[in-house]
Order: C-alpha cells, then sequence, then structure tokens
C-alpha cells in the first residue's frame, strides 16, 4: 500500500492569498505601478502624476492621473474619438493620431491650470527631441509616462503621444531612443523620419504602394480615406491644421445627441409635482361639488 504525502494541505489553503483582481485578470503591472506612484515623503500630500496611455481596437485614450487611498484622480483626459471635432475623421488608431491625443490631453490640462501662455510648448512639430523649460512665473506640469502592460518597442504608438504631450508643453521625463526613426547603430533620432511619422506619412507612402501595385485592395483597405476625399498629397496638410485647431480651442465640447423619436412604453405612474396634485385634488373636489349639485337639482325637479 502506497501512501501519497499530501502537498498543499488544509492549513497551506487557509493561509493562501489571492493576488489582487487586476492581477488575475492580467490588467495591472503591480510592481510598476508602485514605482510609479510612490512619492517622496518629505512632499506630504503632494499629489504625483502621471500620463496614462492605453489603446483600443477603435480608440486612444490619454490621461493625467494621480493616484490615492480612496483611488485614481483624473485631472484632465483627451481621447482620439474627439479628433472628428478638430478635422481628423479617419484613422483615429495610428501614430499620428496618437501624437493628436497626446497633444491635445496637454493642452487641456494646461489650460485647466491656467499654465497655457507660459508654456506653449513646440509650435511647429519638427520631429525632433524637445523638453520644456522651466518660465519665471511657475515651473512645468510634470508627470510620468505609465505605458502599463505595452512592449516598449521603438516607434511605438505609445511614443507619439508622449512626443505630441512633451510638444504640447508637458514636462515628462524621456529618452528619444524609442520614438520613430532612432537608429540603433548611430545611436541617433532621425528628425525627419520622425517627422514623416507624426504627419501621417508613412500612411501616405503605404496608399501610394497599394494604389500602384494593389488598386482592389487599395479601394477596400483606404474606403473611408477615399468617400472623405483625404488623398496621400494632401495628408500632412490635413494634420498642419488638426494641430492649429486643436492649440486654438483645446477644450471639451460636449455631444448633443438627437431627441429621440420612439416614445417609451411606461409600466408606472408618472411622479407628480406638489402643485400637480394640488391642481388634481381641486379638479376633483369641483366634479364631486358639481355631481352633488346635480343630484339635489333632479331631486327638486321630482
Amino acid at each position: 500500500m502506497v501512501f501519497v504525502k499530501a502537498q498543499k494541505t488544509r492549513a497551506y489553503f487557509k493561509r493562501f492569498q489571492v493576488k489582487f483582481k487586476r492581477r488575475r485578470q492580467g490588467k495591472t503591472d503591480y510592481r510598476a505601478r508602485i514605482r510609479l506612484i510612490n512619492q517622496d515623503k518629505n512632499k506630504y500630500n503632494t499629489p504625483k502624476y502621471r500620463v496614462v496611455v492605453r489603446f483600443t481596437n477603435k480608440d486612444i485614450i490619454a490621461q493625467v492621473v494621480s493616484a490615492s487611498i480612496a483611488g485614481d484622480h483624473i485631472l484632465g483626459s483627451a481621447y482620439s474619438h474627439e479628433l472628428p471635432h478638430y478635422g481628423l475623421e479617419v484613422g483615429l488608431t495610428n501614430y499620428a493620431a496618437a501624437y493628436c491625443t497626446g497633444l491635445l490631453l496637454a493642452r487641456r490640462v494646461l489650460k485647466k491650470l491656467e499654465m497655457d501662455k507660459d508654456y506653449e510648448g513646440n509650435v511647429e512639430a519638427t520631429g525632433e527631441n524637445y523638453s520644456v523649460e522651466a518660465a519665471e512665473s511657475r515651473r512645468p506640469f510634470r508627470a510620468l509616462l505609465d505605458v502599463g502592460l505595452l512592449r516598449t518597442t521603438t516607434g511605438n504608438r505609445v511614443f507619439g503621444a508622449l512626443k505630441g504631450a512633451l510638444d504640447g508643453g508637458l514636462d515628462i521625463p524621456h529618452s528619444d531612443k524609442r520614438f520613430a526613426g532612432f537608429n540603433k547603430d548611430k545611436q541617433l533620432l532621425d528628425p525627419e523620419v520622425h517627422r514623416k511619422y507624426i504627419y501621417g506619412g508613412h500612411v501616405s507612402s503605404y496608399m501610394n504602394n497599394l494604389m500602384e501595385d494593389e488598386p482592389d485592395k487599395y479601394q477596400s483597405h483606404f474606403s473611408r480615406f477615399i468617400k472623405k476625399g483625404i488623398e496621400s498629397e494632401n495628408m500632412e496638410e490635413m494634420y498642419k491644421k488638426v494641430h492649429a485647431a486643436i492649440r486654438a480651442d483645446p477644450a471639451k465640447t460636449k455631444s448633443v445627441k438627437p431627441p429621440s423619436k420612439s416614445q417609451h412604453k411606461r409600466y408606472n405612474l408618472k411622479k407628480l409635482t406638489y402643485e400637480e396634485r394640488r391642481e388634481k385634488l381641486i379638479q376633483r373636489l369641483n366634479a364631486l361639488n358639481s355631481a352633488e349639485a346635480h343630484k339635489e337639482d333632479e331631486d327638486d325637479d321630482e
């Protein structure tokens, strides 16, 4: 008879502690997060800000967030689905759109803090590395880049959003080694290549290649571009107008939804105000009084 030793006893499971929910779901790297949110003790309750950039299939989310015991507080946010208000209607998830989203976030946060006049940032995107310099009035708004679980490869879209936030006037510690156009052999950033990505030049090149080699694929792949009348030649001009529009008015615009035409069926009575209830009671009393008076008149006639 063979006895098998119990490796995990009842005492083990009594002491077993599950990991945090977002760690179990694979959403948060707590090792990285704790290093991003830890604040120096001599700064007391001063918030430590992070520029959080996340990507979905159809959207880019950029937020300025500070952590507290109660939870994260969002100082400002920008989304690529807001870019159609500024003239960019298609291609809302590429490197150039990420740059626009980062620029929108920076200008929106600085305007909220009334620092947009002191820190205009890099007005014209040249592709060169840029860091904001301190003004005489207030120090620049400083935040750390939070990429989450993203692989930080050279030319990743998250660094397009970082470049937009830097050109917008935020102070974010960074290196130019991960921007599009960095040459690993020469250890130098090529500003012309980086500028090409900021203004959607890589998309233009792909459009031209498909147009020549595979016209059918071009018609299906860039159908929305064709529908909006966007061609490879005028793409840089379009992005310049978008950047100018963001700088002119970065404030958030509320979307106005048209009133619904369908009438929803009610299964309960509508709640009346005090005046409506009072008016309804008066009408009922008047109806009762008139009914009594009418009955008395009939009795007198008999």
